[in-house]
């Protein structure tokens, strides 16, 4: 089993074509092929299923596809980290960011980075809390954004802002930052949810339980975005992190105010791998990444947040 041969099989996965998959390689097609049985016959197993849909992998073959895939994800970062150039630090990084939180952070992060490490390569991923957390264990990212997560036995989590949940309108409702909307009141509204299963609704579910609140759930998404544009068309309020409307309360496009009796927090945290090696070039994006979050809080571009000490507590205002 060599280089060659996991980068035929990753690349006849994800294309489905041998023919394909030649022409990306910049190889012959029976080389490909070639490649492709002599790992079957090393393995005692097929990789794939010839349909008339092209090739789609076995049971056998999404493993080793998996596997393959992060073997040779693993030799590029190698590659990028001892590639000489003196005094430089330089990698690949895989970075997790939440969703509220990327018109905040992404661009300001892969700028910063581009200018002052130029020699980093950077790789945003974006996804709900849980899912972020299941690829950092996986080994699929460095470091991760993470909310209401404590150190767990795989992954150490270093506190860094809690802010409140806020309810949001359509701008003609006339919410106010500082008139807080109290909860039995804001689940009198038709509200436009994020899915069962979101770690943000199972707050949002908890605050309702404590208010003795029954919500009125209009239509549930996955989606940010989503939840914004829904509201925009007039199907109702919805609840989300103050970092994730900042902008278009800012611009009046919607209205929001924080959520009350009970006020509804949650705590982000950056996340990495407990063992291991941290390379350099990923120490550097996650000290970054903590300076963009304290410009943003300090700056009054991140909604009603409270910046937090190593040990969970909020820092002096």
């Amino acid at each position: 089993m060599d280089v060659k041969q996991l980068k035929a099989l990753v690349t006849v996965a994800e294309v489905g074509s041998v023919t394909r998959a030649a022409e990306l390689l910049h190889l012959v097609q029976p080389a490909v092929t070639r490649q492709i049985r002599t790992l079957e016959q090393e393995l005692g197993v097929p990789l794939f299923e010839r349909t008339r849909q092209g090739m789609r992998t076995t049971d056998a073959g999404a493993i080793m596809v998996d596997r393959a895939r992060r073997a040779l994800n693993e030799l590029e970062r190698a590659r990028a980290e001892v590639r000489p150039a003196p005094g430089a630090v330089t990698g690949i990084v895989t970075v997790g960011l939440l969703e509220s939180t990327t018109d905040l952070l992404a661009a300001a992060l892969v700028t910063a980075v581009a200018r002052d490490h130029p020699g980093i390569e950077l790789r945003l991923m974006t996804a709900y809390s849980g899912h972020l957390q299941q690829w950092l264990d996986d080994g699929d990212l460095d470091l991760s954004l993470l909310y209401n997560l404590d150190n767990t036995p795989s992954l150490n989590a270093r506190p860094l802002v809690r802010e409140h949940l806020w309810v949001v309108a359509p701008a003609t409702d006339g919410l106010r930052a500082d008139q807080p909307v109290p909860f039995a009141e804001a689940a009198t509204r038709p509200l436009v949810m994020p899915a069962s299963g979101h770690a943000l609704r199972a707050l949002i579910d908890a605050a309702a339980g404590r208010a003795g609140a029954e919500l009125h759930v209009a239509v549930q998404t996955n989606s940010m975005p989503v939840q914004k544009q829904l509201v925009l068309a007039g199907h109702g309020w919805t609840v989300l992190p103050g970092v994730g409307i900042a902008e278009d309360v800012a611009d009046g496009t919607l209205s929001a105010a924080p959520l009350g009796e009970p006020e509804v927090r949650r705590s982000i945290v950056l996340a990495a791998p407990r063992y291991g090696r941290t390379p350099p070039a990923v120490e550097v994006v996650a000290r970054e990444l903590v300076h963009q979050i304290h410009s943003a809080v300090a700056q009054g571009r991140w909604l009603s947040a409270q910046l937090l000490r190593a040990d969970g507590s909020a820092e002096a205002q």
